[in-house]
């Protein structure tokens, strides 16, 4: 199997919020390049004080984590997502790609990104393939470009068939962190009457705009705008959708009440399992009541009231 390697470098005391972040676009862990303590992890680890003149000359500022995306999968859509979430970690950084053409990314993840049911409701179409069988589900176009959201990572799949479990003709949906924009859209379908997307990245925004439209949705009942968190959000709603990571959905769970209406529920996503029960916490600190928890290869989505 071909992998395409992604090299993220941050600053060392930023190594552990950026990698939370990077295990997120794959379910078989990182690798990370650290040498801020070489020489007291060589005595700790070996007992010895001499080390390779090559690793002494490593940079002990600056850390590396390793991503590597296995073919089929979409690599612009995982860079996307990392970059968007540091930004809004505050997490200064580069990314690399070594010797990796965009273009046959492109060629390669959508051979194995297929039309597929998810929920009882939706079906999940790329809009590259017209030959498809959606019996008497409601059809979703999508072309996710760069932006995070295809519907094929367990975080974005658990929202979805959370929204198809709990959406109601006439609901207003917020989505935080909207990527492609494929909640917001879903919500819509589904039978809400308006959908708000926010998202850091303006890419993400742009492509989210043209998502809604290929679904034949535009303002004003859909909206997407480029924003921090809730920093544009104005009203309050019946679904509040944040499929980010732990950090930022414990960070915003101090703010989701003035954004939910009586009764709202918010569906917290991107979790992955080792730290969702500090998630829960937050949530029921900020007042919030958990309802339910469902489980995906390790990520976790929940939903509260």
């Amino acid at each position: 199997m071909e992998y395409t390697e992604v090299k993220i470098f941050v600053k060392t005391e930023d190594t552990e919020r950026a990698s939370s972040v990077a295990i997120m676009t794959v379910p078989y862990g990182i690798y990370i390049e650290d040498y801020s303590d070489l020489e007291e992890g060589a005595w700790e680890i070996a007992h010895i004080d001499l080390i390779d003149e090559d690793l002494l000359k490593k940079n002990r500022e600056e850390s590396i984590i390793h991503v590597f995306i296995e073919e089929g999968n979409n690599p612009a859509e995982a860079v996307s997502f990392i970059t968007e979430r540091l930004n809004a970690e505050h997490i200064t950084h580069t990314i690399e790609t070594d010797g990796v053409n965009s273009d046959d990314w492109q060629d390669k993840w959508k051979a194995f990104f297929k039309p597929q049911p998810i929920g009882e409701r939706l079906f999940v179409r790329p809009v590259w393939i017209d030959d498809y069988d959606s019996g008497d589900r409601v059809v979703l176009n999508i072309e996710p470009g760069a932006a995070f959201g295809t519907g094929t990572h367990e975080t974005t799949r658990l929202c979805l068939e959370t929204l198809d479990s709990i959406i109601k003709d006439g609901d207003t949906v917020l989505d935080i962190g909207c990527g492609s924009g494929i909640l917001a859209i879903a919500s819509m379908l589904l039978g809400a009457k308006e959908g708000f997307g926010v998202d850091i990245d303006p890419l993400a925004v742009k492509t989210a705009k043209e998502n809604g439209l290929m679904n034949n949705l535009k303002e004003p009942e859909l909206s997407f705008v480029c924003g921090d968190l809730a920093d544009k959000v104005t009203k309050k709603y019946d679904v509040v959708v944040a499929n980010i990571v732990a950090d930022i959905i414990i960070l915003f769970s101090t703010q989701v009440r003035a954004f939910m209406k009586q009764g709202a529920k918010f569906i917290a996503s991107g979790i992955i399992d080792s730290r969702a029960d500090e998630v829960c916490l937050a949530l029921q600190s900020a007042g919030l009541v958990l309802k339910e928890r469902t489980e995906d290869n390790g990520w976790v989505c929940l939903v509260c009231e």
